[in-house]
């Protein structure tokens, strides 16, 4: 039995410019960093010839393109594995929560699949297959963020550029301004789940037609570079407001991104003493992030509390994809 621990990531700014509509004419760029909720996968032979992939259903069938699990199958079918196989997939955190999960359950089988058929891949071609796979094959309409983010872990600045190429630069600042951005991160359950795919869509679709949307997301992508060049400088001034302009951007790219009831939890939070803050993944769900002082963090979590949210506690976590059991006859 092979299992992998592959990470889910929050994304602070520049989110959308890893779409190839802005990437293939203008560098796009992210701050971004994984967190201590995970997704694990376990791949382990089957005593016959079938497959059986186990996620919130179960499917055994007789060949590995018989899938319903759309990244399950590719994935094995990349691999060359057609049956005799088992694959279980556990999360922390349900999908369409705006964490990335579904790019994080790719990077975790492949991971897992290869290390079950003795071929190592690094984090580069973990990530470099992921988003083939969800790109070009399954042909989701997302970008390469969440991928890069999955199979390296960390606190990255992470450059996306019209030749296809990414560039993933840690963060490097002193310990104690990362435990302090940690510790000023609050974030909290809406109750709402939901698939970005057609906000991510017609965003494409918007950037692609060039206009306002490009120069908006160009924007975006200037607030990320502030933001790690802040971070590298042991600045934490400026995160709440860079936090808040991104987005307010970001509202303006889709209506789907925001509704009434984000506008008033995010306002109630900024009286409550919050500096900034956005709603995680493509928006229209999932959680809710804040950046929030200390003093003001009791505030915070009696309004959010007031308006029904569920805070959900999260640390940093520093490792991407790893094979964390390997047992063998």
């Amino acid at each position: 039995m092979i299992i992998s621990r592959t990470p889910f990531r929050i994304s602070f700014a520049g989110g959308g410019s890893d779409l190839r509509a802005f990437y293939e004419r203008r560098t796009g760029a992210v701050v971004s960093t994984t967190i201590n909720k995970h997704v694990y996968v376990s791949v382990n032979p089957r005593f016959d010839h079938t497959v059986r992939v186990s996620y919130t259903k179960t499917e055994i069938v007789e060949t590995a393109n018989q899938l319903q699990h759309e990244l399950a199958r590719e994935v094995l079918q990349m691999a060359g594995i057609s049956g005799g196989i088992e694959i279980v997939t556990i999360a922390d955190v349900p999908a369409g929560t705006g964490l990335g999960s579904s790019s994080s359950v790719t990077v975790g089988i492949l991971n897992a699949v290869y290390a079950y058929t003795e071929r190592f891949r690094s984090a580069e071609q973990l990530a470099q297959q992921s988003c083939h796979i969800e790109i070009d094959v399954i042909r989701k309409p997302i970008g390469k963020q969440d991928q890069y983010s999955a199979a390296y872990g960390g606190l990255n600045y992470i450059e996306f550029n019209p030749d296809e190429s990414v560039t993933v630069q840690p963060i490097i600042c002193a310990a104690k301004t990362k435990r302090l951005l940690e510790s000023r991160l609050l974030m909290f359950f809406t109750g709402v789940r939901g698939d970005c795919a057609n906000i991510l869509a017609e965003q494409q679709e918007d950037t692609r037609k060039g206009g306002d949307k490009q120069e908006i997301l160009t924007e975006m992508v200037d607030i990320a570079r502030g933001m790690r060049d802040s971070l590298q400088q042991d600045d934490l001034d400026s995160f709440g407001v860079q936090l808040h302009h991104n987005w307010e951007l970001k509202k303006r790219m889709n209506h789907g991104i925001s509704n009434p009831a984000i506008d008033r939890w995010y306002e109630q939070a900024r009286r409550a003493g919050a500096h900034g803050g956005k709603i995680l993944g493509a928006g229209g769900s999932g959680f809710l992030l804040l950046y929030c002082e200390e003093e003001s963090q009791t505030a915070v979590r009696l309004a959010m509390k007031a308006e029904g949210l569920r805070e959900f506690p999260i640390r940093f976590d520093g490792q991407g994809s790893r094979i964390i059991y390997v047992g063998r006859e």
